[in-house]
């Protein structure tokens, strides 16, 4: 029952349902109103490209991790104007602090995607093997809400890319869907549905990916209580997708698993009881963590166990990204050195 709720379909006339035929009609006047104040100052411009390598300071001292982003306009960074504000560029930037080496990242998120679309982006990683990435980001779901794709639908192709990027050999951290109720256009009773479906998705993109051996990371409530107290500060022109600082509150989420998929991070022995840590049936891990952001849900050591670790890893603050040197096999890319 708890996979059914998770995967369901709050969607559509389902989700309409839990408000009742009387509010319809406010929900549909609430959404007319949502598109004409969501995206109207800089939603037209393109992402800043941040592919490069990072953490020169370490250049020649050992072989280069290869990191990429894959997903949707968050995951290429809409919204701000330099590389080093993107998540990827953070994200690479931590991670070369950590691991004391420098960071190959590649960027191939593609703004207004849907789930659909990873198995086209998974295809472009896969085409070159010899720099194929040693962790992968996917930050996916916001525009499978906004566009009324299926649950089973978006869990299925996000769990189809996930085995791939398995399969070949790399590890996967899933940032799930965010909470599209925290926008500040969105008023009652618009939010609460979009809240719900919202986290609804979050939870079954959870199950989907941990099964094929990921690691989540919810960001949904990270856009909750902060955006909610800054939302001048944390969102960005166009009202919709985060700012610089908004963007840096996720990638901090993001990093302690990033770097502990890949042996970075400290782990202990045990689950810590205090910050109520511990080994949960996959769905009830998923729903407990689609309603708090910033929560870690991997999979039990025990692949065959349909168990799944909760942890509430501890945010790190992230080092400023250092200059950006161009990626080899991008020439199309034009990066600066300094922004």
């Amino acid at each position: 029952m708890a996979r059914r709720i998770a995967a369901g379909a709050a969607y559509g006339g389902g989700g309409l349902g839990l408000i009742g035929a009387a509010g319809i009609g406010l929900v549909l006047a609430e959404v007319q109103l949502a598109k004409r104040t969501v995206g109207g100052q800089g939603l037209g411009a393109p992402p800043p490209r941040a592919d490069g390598v990072y953490g020169w300071s370490w250049a020649g001292a050992a072989t280069p991790l290869r990191m990429a982003m894959l997903g949707d306009s968050t995951a290429a960074g809409q919204g701000v104007h330099r590389p080093r504000q993107t998540p990827a560029a953070l994200l690479a930037g931590g991670l070369a602090a950590v691991a004391e080496r420098p960071v190959q990242l590649r960027n191939v998120a593609l703004s207004g995607a849907r789930s659909d679309r990873l198995e086209q982006q998974v295809t472009a990683l896969l085409a070159d093997p010899e720099h194929f990435p040693d962790v992968c980001v996917i930050m996916i779901g916001a525009n499978d809400v906004t566009h009324r794709m299926p649950p089973t639908d978006s869990v299925r192709y996000l769990a189809s890319a996930v085995r791939r990027l398995r399969t070949a050999g790399a590890e996967v951290v899933v940032g799930t869907c965010p909470d599209l109720g925290t926008i500040e256009p969105v008023y009652q009773p618009l939010r609460w549905l979009a809240r719900h479906v919202s986290r609804q998705l979050a939870a079954a993109q959870t199950i989907g990916a941990v099964e094929q051996g990921a690691r989540t990371v919810s960001l949904g409530d990270l856009l909750g209580p902060e955006f909610a107290a800054n939302p001048r500060e944390l969102f960005g022109p166009d009202n919709y997708h985060p700012s610089a600082e908004g963007y840096a509150t996720a990638a901090m989420a993001v990093l302690p698993t990033l770097c502990a998929s890949l042996g970075l991070w400290p782990e202990e022995d045990r689950p810590d009881a205090s910050r109520a840590e511990g080994f949960l049936p996959v769905a009830h891990a998923a729903a407990q963590a689609a309603s708090e952001g910033g929560t870690e849900v991997t999979p039990a050591p025990n692949p065959r166990a349909p168990f799944a670790l909760l942890k509430r890893r501890r945010r790190r603050q992230l080092p400023a990204p250092e200059a950006v040197t161009p990626a080899p096999h991008h020439h199309a890319l034009r990066l600066r050195t300094k922004d």
